[in-house]
């Protein structure tokens, strides 16, 4: 029963999500950041290419469990968060370039994702003799994230405010069905998380989440804020199709649930405070109350 909730829960999560991605996003910005040529591309080879190939080279040098293994993989191939945006607000970085940015990932993801971490677990051979149905894959997530989003910007385009109106309800359900989904993968594989506790798997994801935000920066263009902005939009993988594969092709193995929602926790753990302190050195908190001080 827990986890029937947890699937029909992680639905609309996803759905929920990527439609009100849709009525926050404008035709002009995602334009913007497609025609960026340069930008565009550092970051489709450090979020579909880089992140993955990191995420196989970690598992091989922490000698993951197959479960540790394939859960690093799948968050590894599933780029576009939408933490990602609200990490560039905190960092006080460039919020609009990250908001088009996860949603160009999120849907070029939804079909990549299938075939990345496909050839990655076969070529691991952590999944002996499995082949994940790219196909099934691609149409599900694709569904789930690739429609909804499109819905969301049509209405945006053509009616912006009732998108308004319909994002201020959409959001808040986003934000709550996503601590649901992260609050049932904890209550439903509290065994399997407790054992991560100081793993291997913990180190690993720690490391993952470092390597991701540093090849994000680095394979960034523009101001240092905007680089620092496509390093935390890399660092924020999107759980969504890595739950719809987990449930698809490995039917709900608690042991990767575990996996997934320990390197989950742990990528906000290390994100967040990271982002806060950039935020902090770029606005102090004396500036604002202090202005006549500021040069």
């Amino acid at each position: 029963m827990l986890l029937l909730l947890l699937n029909v829960v992680t639905i609309i999560f996803i759905v929920t999500t990527m439609f009100a991605a849709g009525l926050g996003s404008t035709i002009t910005a995602l334009t913007a950041v497609a025609t960026d040529v340069p930008l565009l591309l550092l970051t489709l080879l450090a979020n579909i290419g880089l992140v993955p190939l990191i995420a196989w080279a970690l598992g091989i040098l922490f000698h993951l469990s197959a479960a540790a293994f394939i859960a690093l993989v799948l968050v590894a191939a599933s780029p576009g968060g939408p933490f990602g945006a609200k990490l560039a607000m905190i960092q006080r970085g460039d919020t609009t370039t990250a908001a088009a940015m996860q949603v160009l990932l999120a849907a070029v993801g939804s079909v990549s994702f299938a075939p990345v971490a496909n050839i990655v677990i076969r070529a691991a051979g952590i999944a002996e003799g499995f082949t994940l149905d790219v196909g099934a894959l691609i149409r599900t997530v694709a569904l789930l994230q690739l429609v909804p989003f499109a819905i969301g910007l049509l209405i945006r385009h053509t009616r912006p405010e009732l998108a308004d109106r319909w994002q201020l309800r959409t959001t808040p359900l986003s934000n709550a069905t996503f601590l649901a989904v992260l609050a049932g993968m904890l209550a439903g594989n509290w065994q399997q998380i407790a054992a991560l506790l100081g793993s291997r798997t913990i180190l690993a994801a720690i490391v993952l989440t470092a390597a991701t935000c540093i090849a994000g920066t680095l394979l960034a263009t523009g101001s240092l804020p905007r680089r620092t902005t496509m390093g935390g939009v890399a660092a924020t993988r999107n759980i969504g199709p890595a739950l719809t594969a987990v449930g698809l092709a490995f039917h709900n193995d608690p042991a990767i649930l575990g996996a997934l929602a320990g390197i989950l926790v742990t990528s906000m753990v290390v994100t967040v405070p990271a982002a806060a302190v950039l935020g902090r050195r770029r606005h102090p908190p004396d500036a604002a109350e202090h202005p006549a001080n500021q040069p």
